[in-house]
């Protein structure tokens, strides 16, 4: 009886909505509904959608961040707005709005701060994993002082550290946070022209931002510091060649399989492999479209690509071992964003312009279930929360 008694207490404390039964939430994640405002939690154990949260702002770019105990998401919204969400219990737990534009943001690795890069006013904000209260504010400013540059590519990195770069300003930054009340900032100047975008390794050694104002891409070893920026892939790019880029692509889903690295080719249709030992060239993949997300699954033998417009229908598996296609598959119109299962069994993808999500098996291709979601975008997974960069 008294075991009993135990056990409806803890149902009690654990709350109403999606958590109405006691569960961990290792197995759940959210998909961003960017035409509602509103993220859908699911579940990855059966495939299913178990709540929404909704008045979540404008999240036409939106992303998330998971808390250490994988309760909590923080979701980014491109109007500034971050959001904190219990997806235990379903709930809104706190927003604000904390810049006019931001594009993206990133937890420490202890958890206890979440930052925000933002585009107006240029700069970074430091707030409190736990009660959203501004811990610091570093504008992003250079030349003389007076103006600001847009912060893309924000990333945590090991040692409290978050690293970014300086649309505008062609720096990267990395911000010190290990005494919140005194941040320290250690700033690499001249790093190439409009660094958009950039990734970070998955064991939080080497950042690495891509240029679209000239071929190549800057990369920081984090171990080294003192070594500064080195140019690297001098023929990665847009740079002479002025090709149309339909849309621009992500490096945050960088796969990595052995030594190799897979990342997309900046309007081409190719895939490009690099060599990490000597960060050199080791291949092309040519594919359908303009790539957008190269991502790997968590085994590294399979790369799964997608495509900007016209190619948006469209997702291509790449063979790490034989550097082929594989495998094509049509789920539909407006293909955004893919995210695997911790264990890589099954990737969710998001289709837009068909207003729903498939999940595929991706030992056989077979598509698995689908479910409906309003103009579906970003899938995050809590197993990000134990992932650098992520």
């Amino acid at each position: 009886m008294k075991r009993f008694a135990v056990y409806m207490l803890l149902v009690l404390l654990a709350g109403s909505g999606p958590a109405a039964a006691l569960r961990g939430s290792g197995d759940l994640g959210l998909v961003i509904e960017r035409a509602d405002s509103s993220i859908q939690i699911i579940e990855t154990s059966g495939n299913t959608s178990i709540g929404r949260v909704d008045q979540l702002g404008d999240l036409s770019h939106a992303s998330a961040v998971y808390s250490r105990d994988a309760r909590y998401a923080y979701i980014f919204g491109r109007d500034g707005g971050l959001s904190k969400v219990d997806i235990l219990s379903g709930k809104l737990v706190q927003r604000k709005l904390q810049s006019g534009n931001s594009i993206g943001g990133a937890i420490s690795q202890d958890g206890r701060l979440v930052a925000v890069s933002n585009y107006k006013p240029g700069g970074v904000k430091v707030f409190d994993a736990d009660t959203l209260e501004l811990v610091a504010d570093i504008p992003a400013t250079f030349g003389n002082a007076q103006q600001r540059s847009k912060v893309i590519g924000l990333v945590d990195a090991p040692g409290h550290k978050f690293v970014f770069a300086l649309w505008d300003a062609d720096e990267i930054w990395v911000l010190d946070m290990s005494d919140p009340a005194n941040p320290d900032i250690t700033r690499f100047k001249g790093i190439g022209r409009n660094p958009y975008d950039a990734l970070i390794t998955p064991d939080g050694r080497y950042y690495i931002a891509g240029l679209f104002g000239e071929d190549g891409m800057a990369l920081l070893d984090l171990w080294n510091l003192p070594a500064g920026v080195q140019r690297i892939l001098p023929q990665y790019g847009k740079g002479e060649a002025k090709l149309p880029v339909y849309k621009m692509p992500h490096l945050e889903g960088w796969a990595v399989a052995g030594d190799l690295a897979f990342v997309p080719a900046v309007g081409r249709h190719e895939v490009l492999v690099i060599n990490m030992r000597n960060w050199q060239q080791a291949g092309r993949i040519e594919v359908q479209g303009q790539p957008i997300f190269v991502m790997a699954r968590p085994d590294g033998r399979q790369v799964w690509v997608n495509f900007a417009l016209p190619d948006n229908d469209t997702i291509q598996v790449i063979d790490t071992q034989s550097l082929a296609v594989i495998k094509q598959l049509r789920p539909g119109k407006g293909v955004l964003h893919m995210e695997f299962e911790p264990r890589g069994e099954e990737v969710w993808l998001s289709v837009r312009d068909e207003n729903r999500v498939e999940i595929y098996d991706t030992a056989n291709f077979e598509l698995k279930s689908s479910m409906p979601a309003n103009k579906p975008s970003g899938i995050f997974f809590s197993a990000r929360a134990h992932r650098i960069g992520l």
